[in-house]
């Protein structure tokens, strides 16, 4: 079963099909530049640039860097305030399907859906306890799981670390910033690890985002923390993954086709009023354990 994902992150916006039983892409991302400012206008329209990219009718999964409610943005930590309070799922289906809602939208949490991936398909896949995936990248993304049950929206990045945002000192973005070399990278990282692990305990850290992919380079030289660490199975395409598996989770009943399908004529051909409805209906899906609804079974 394929469906859409995309992942809007605070310097680029890439999506693609996501092929469901196998828990990974089922054809190569594409990718824009997240626009500057990225204001809730400018941002719909690269999403849809990137959905209309591979021609795709029927539900899109998509994600955003803060915290989301039943469709609404409640934050905006590296994007235009603008996006604080707003419908977010109405703006992205109504751009992306108008009137005819062809392609409704469900919205979540940009590190909850990278952390859903791994827990089904990747580093966390039937790990007991205590998980926390940590994305790495513009800011800092956090996951937490519980016997595979998600807390929705921690934002750990935001922990006040020595009087700043940990974000600010032990992201990705910081390290580029200030031309950290990695071991000088990887002792933030540590301080960082070491007061999630003092708050939550817990048995696995996941380290994601696009620094995974370069993993060798830092995670050795993090040091004096209980927790196994490990790199992101998926990387930096868990983000699009985990949107994918909130869109089917949201509506299971109607698993969606690429356009050109018999089935793409039907798939996701709702009211304009049932984004709403559909958004709601991720938070009981994001809710559950990571035994998604037929997803990949």
């Amino acid at each position: 079963m394929k469906v859409f994902g995309v992942d809007i992150g605070g310097s680029g916006i890439k999506g693609a099909p996501v092929d469901l039983a196998r828990g990974d892409l089922a054809e190569e991302r594409y990718k824009v530049l997240t626009p500057h400012p990225a204001t809730p206008e400018g941002v719909a329209d690269c999403v849809k640039e990137v959905v209309d990219h591979f021609g795709w009718t029927g539900p899109v999964g998509a994600t955003f860097p803060g915290v989301v409610t039943d469709g609404t943005t409640r934050t905006a930590a590296n994007v235009d305030q603008g996006w604080i309070g707003l419908d977010a799922d109405a703006l992205l289906t109504g751009r992306l399907g108008g009137e005819s809602a062809a392609r409704p939208v469900t919205l979540l949490n940009d590190a909850d859906a990278a952390g859903l991936a791994e827990m089904r398909y990747g580093a966390g896949r039937d790990r007991p306890g205590t998980v926390i995936v940590l994305t790495l990248g513009t800011g800092i993304g956090s996951a937490v799981f519980t016997d595979g049950r998600l807390v929705p929206n921690t934002e750990l990045g935001h922990l006040e670390l020595h009087g700043h945002d940990a974000e600010k000192r032990a992201s990705t973005k910081a390290k580029e910033d200030e031309g950290l070399s990695w071991q000088h990278w990887a002792h933030r990282v540590q301080k960082y690890l070491a007061h999630v692990e003092m708050l939550f305990s817990p048995e696995l850290f996941v380290i994601g985002g696009g620094v995974s992919r370069k993993a060798e380079k830092f995670l050795p030289l993090i040091e004096g923390i209980r927790a196994e660490i490990v790199p992101a199975q998926l990387q930096n395409n868990a983000g699009i993954v985990g949107a994918a598996m909130a869109a089917h989770a949201a509506r299971a009943g109607e698993p969606p086709a690429a356009a050109g399908s018999r089935a793409a004529a039907g798939a996701g051909r709702q009211p304009a009023t049932a984004a709403g409805s559909a958004a709601r209906a991720v938070r009981s899906a994001v809710d559950s354990p990571v035994g998604w609804p037929d997803a990949g079974r």
